[in-house]
């Protein structure tokens, strides 16, 4: 009886445990299809404006901006690592710390001043205890980042990179794809040379398309009004803010999709485990049914 208690006990835990997990999945993805839309929705207009900011750019040849001046020696660079405040998550965390800590250890085995900030909890946690100060932390931005906190950040960032504090500043985070693939990445946002979001292959595609049936068209011209400097004065920094505001939607999307696989997978793992126990349960009550059916024709025989 003694083992029969403690499988029924057991079971009882795993199928409290189970109740849990279902629910984080099911909040998982409610928040997983909000994040998705919000992310979805900056990604044409994060990518339409860094095309056109680079149109600008290469078409206004007799201008020059500080954010699209290339160093010639990078001096100070400032590594922003976004992870996430919670756990449960899969290896979403994992997959980002070792991402950042290659950019890091990279960084400093050039000679380059490191200026690291952190947002998430386990991004903290980790570099704490790697021994890795960090400038600043965030543990504000969750699964809802607002523009307006994102655009302290990048007016700072934008401000000490024209000064001269800063030659170089790269985000480190879980770059949304689609709903099955995410990658850890390290992008380069300061200076904006060159840092133009890649084109899908959708797009691709439709420009290949569009050239094919007028080859005669060329590159396109553009007329400046009032005049190139201050159309690129207003372009330029809207375009660094909005590549940094999209860093942290995909970090929230994948962040979500990560608790979503990781939450739905301990829920079948537990309904596995409530089928183990259910069997072992029914075969130690059988064995002692079967016990007390044999001791009790063995009392009546001994009675005879």
């Amino acid at each position: 009886m003694a083992q029969t208690r403690a499988l029924v006990k057991r079971r009882k835990a795993v199928r409290n445990i189970r109740k849990i997990t279902r629910t984080m999945e099911l909040i998982a993805t409610a928040r997983f299809k909000k994040a998705l839309d919000r992310a979805v929705e900056a990604e044409a207009y994060t990518r339409k404006i860094g095309e056109l900011a680079a149109d600008l750019s290469a078409n206004a040849t007799n201008i020059s901006h500080p954010l699209l001046q290339v160093r010639e020696k990078i001096t100070n660079s400032l590594v922003l690592v976004i992870a996430s405040n919670r756990g449960l998550c899969g290896g979403y965390n994992a997959s980002i710390m070792r991402e950042a800590i290659g950019c890091v250890r990279k960084t400093q085995s050039e000679g380059v001043t490191l200026h690291l900030e952190l947002s998430g909890r386990r991004a903290i946690q980790y570099f704490r205890f790697q021994g890795i100060p960090a400038e600043q932390t965030y543990t504000h931005f969750e699964d809802k980042p607002r523009f307006d906190e994102v655009d302290e950040l990048a007016k700072r960032y934008i401000a000490d990179f024209i000064s001269g504090k800063l030659d170089r500043v790269e985000v480190v985070y879980m770059k949304f794809l689609n709903a099955a693939r995410q990658i850890p990445v390290t992008e380069t946002l300061l200076p904006l040379s060159g840092a133009v979001p890649q084109k899908t292959g959708s797009s691709l595609e439709r420009r290949a398309e569009a050239r094919a049936a007028a080859p005669h068209v060329g590159k396109v011209q553009y007329e400046f009004y009032p005049n190139a400097a201050d159309i690129l004065q207003e372009i330029l920094p809207e375009s660094f803010k909005v590549r940094l505001f999209k860093a942290f939607l995909d970090a929230a999307v994948s962040e979500q999709i990560a608790r979503r696989v990781a939450m739905s997978s301990a829920t079948e793992n537990a309904g596995e485990m409530i089928k183990d126990l259910t069997q072992q349960y029914n075969r130690a009550r059988q064995a002692n049914i079967t016990k007390e059916i044999m001791e009790v024709i063995g009392g009546a025989e001994a009675l005879k």
